[in-house]
């Protein structure tokens, strides 16, 4: 059993759980994701590790389906059944130079950890986070923390630059010397694509369907180069160019009706 020991709504449908769990948290690297089950009639689902000390995890999540639903409507003091830990690889860290690291909606969440640490050795951090609006932003003052750079989109204009982060992008690429981008695969698909050609290492992480996260059940399966790998152990981070996003994209909306039917209109992001 794993204990919530804080509780925070971000913004509308997007929550922050801090997870009392030690061996979990001490083992953590950035880039790397944990497995949640409620209750033991429970569904696995896959959220990234945002934050870590030596004793809690922290994740976030969007209200998306059933389960992310039934997360929400936990409380601080809680109990979470299953909690498994760290899985796939983690990021690369090392000196690069500047790097530029793209966040869309709670894609945000897992660029923290890795621009701490890439900041850490010595890189010139740009960070590039990207919403639909205003009223969805968080962590923007965590993110401009570990930044020599911080610039914010929003698609409508409420907030920031008017725009998408792939616009934004776009207008930093010079002297670049790494770029990650985290978010909806339809936003990774056309801000990888707008950085096609221009000869600078992009790295995506991909936010596939996953059930058992060791690579067994095979659900997580992304085609990379037209080859079949999986995103939970081969994974998460995949060269940009080398991945069917078309194929990702069609695999990730196989339950959207039954998403719908559960609870209405939602948003797909796992965190």
């Amino acid at each position: 059993m794993y204990k919530i020991s804080s509780k925070k709504k971000l913004a509308e449908g997007t929550f922050e759980f801090r997870i009392i769990a030690p061996r979990i948290a001490r083992k953590a690297k950035p880039g790397q994701f944990v497995i949640i089950r409620i209750d033991d009639k429970g569904e696995r689902i896959p959220l990234t590790i945002a934050d870590y000390d030596e004793s809690e995890i922290t994740v976030l999540f969007m209200v998306a389906g059933y389960t992310t639903e039934a997360l929400s409507n936990m409380e601080r003091g809680d109990f979470l059944l299953d909690v498994a830990g760290p899985l796939g690889n983690p990021s690369e860290i090392k000196k690069f130079g500047t790097v530029v690291l793209v966040g869309g909606g709670c894609g945000v969440a897992p660029i923290y950890p890795q621009a701490k640490a890439l900041k850490a050795k010595g890189n010139r951090i740009i960070s590039i986070m990207g919403f639909r609006n205003k009223s969805m932003i968080f962590w923007e003052d965590k993110i401009k923390s570990v930044s020599n750079e911080l610039i914010v989109t929003t698609d409508d204009g409420s907030y920031g630059k008017k725009g998408y982060a792939a616009d934004a992008l776009d207008q930093v690429v010079e002297n670049i010397d790494r770029i990650i981008i985290i978010g909806p695969p339809v936003m990774m698909k056309a801000t990888s694509a707008a950085m096609k050609g221009r000869n600078i290492p992009t790295i995506v992480s991909i936010n596939s369907i996953m059930v058992d996260g060791i690579g067994m059940c095979g659900a997580c399966r992304v085609s990379i180069n037209g080859k079949t790998k999986f995103a939970c152990v081969d994974g998460p981070e995949f060269d940009a160019f080398s991945v069917d996003f078309d194929e990702l994209i069609n695999r990730n909306n196989t339950y959207l009706e039954e998403e719908k039917q559960v609870r209405g209109e939602g948003h797909r992001c796992l965190g």
